[in-house]
């Protein structure tokens, strides 16, 4: 029986895992498309993405368009049968979705949480759940039929990092489910609820900045919806400190929001007259560090400073 040609697309580390599920249970992966390579760090050091460090670990060729609505050619010279793609980073052009059967692994219900940011946001804007949709794709982003879906729940406690690792892994679950059935067409696909989308855009700038303005717990999502990626910061006397870990605690204070009170070995700030305990950070230019290495070095004068 003829093996299925599949081409994949992906970029991050959630792509990598996605293409590691598809080599490790036999399926023919052709060549891996992913973006360009990037310079990283204050070095900038040009850095391979996680999808083609292990495309090239496993021999598989890899494909990397600057923009692939130009270069798409190369693609289509594989004759592939299927195409796979999981947070690849550009549009899908028409000519290889009228030519070739494409199909995506998004990581949240849709139709809500469209875009590049779905779990980031799910935990910002206040979801208990979300998930995992398999679905074909469509020229409008994330707005194709949907062929299956599982959900997600989403623990108090959880960072952008321990939701993403659980979405990988009920991913893999469900990509494994669906294939056979994806390759040989067996299944039915339903049209998503215009009515009930939402989006999780890429996150901005300006997103990244600590907003006092918002309540407790919005603050609280803020914080651990970006922990660690990209980082949500804060700024005393202008020095940038990203907060990576923060912790909810019954303890009231009247102060101004964004003012910093000393507990015990750690340190936290004051959110609508309440503490938030700030476990983890990051001081620019320096290494992550605990709250308690915070308080006994830079931070130890820093009480009654007001973060913004």
């Amino acid at each position: 029986m003829k093996k299925t040609k599949i081409v994949f697309m992906g970029t991050p580390i959630f792509g990598r895992e996605i293409l590691r599920c598809l080599t490790e249970n036999g399926y023919d992966v052709v060549a891996a498309v992913c973006q360009p390579d990037k310079a990283v760090g204050r070095k900038q050091v040009i850095t391979y993405c996680p999808v083609k460090q292990y495309a090239i670990e496993k021999n598989i060729d890899v494909i990397q368009p600057i923009k692939i609505k130009n270069e798409y050619q190369t693609i289509l010279d594989y004759h592939p049968d299927l195409i796979i793609t999981c947070a690849y980073g550009q549009i899908i052009p028409t000519a290889l979705l009228d030519n070739v059967h494409c199909i995506n692994v998004h990581a949240s219900l849709l139709p809500k949480l469209r875009g590049g940011a779905p779990i980031q946001h799910s935990i910002i804007d206040g979801y208990d759940k979300t998930g995992i949709t398999i679905m074909e794709m469509a020229k409008k982003m994330d707005s194709g039929d949907i062929i299956s879906q599982c959900e997600v729940a989403i623990d108090i406690r959880d960072t952008y990092k321990s939701l993403h690792d659980k979405l990988i892994a009920a991913a893999v679950e469900l990509l494994l489910k669906t294939l056979p059935n994806i390759i040989e067409r067996n299944y039915v696909a339903v049209k998503q609820n215009e009515e009930e989308v939402t989006f999780g855009y890429n996150i901005s700038k300006e997103e990244e900045h600590l907003n006092l303005s918002k309540n407790y717990r919005q603050v609280y999502d803020q914080i651990r919806g970006l922990s660690d990626n990209p980082g949500c910061y804060g700024l005393i006397d202008n020095k940038k400190i990203k907060l990576y870990q923060v912790e909810m605690t019954d303890d009231t204070c009247q102060a101004v929001n964004g003012t910093i009170v000393f507990k015990g070995k750690e340190f936290g700030i004051i959110v609508d007259n309440r503490l938030l305990l700030i476990k983890q950070l990051q001081m620019e230019g320096k290494s992550v560090m605990s709250s308690k290495d915070f308080r006994n070095g830079t931070g130890r004068n820093w009480e009654g400073k007001v973060m913004c």
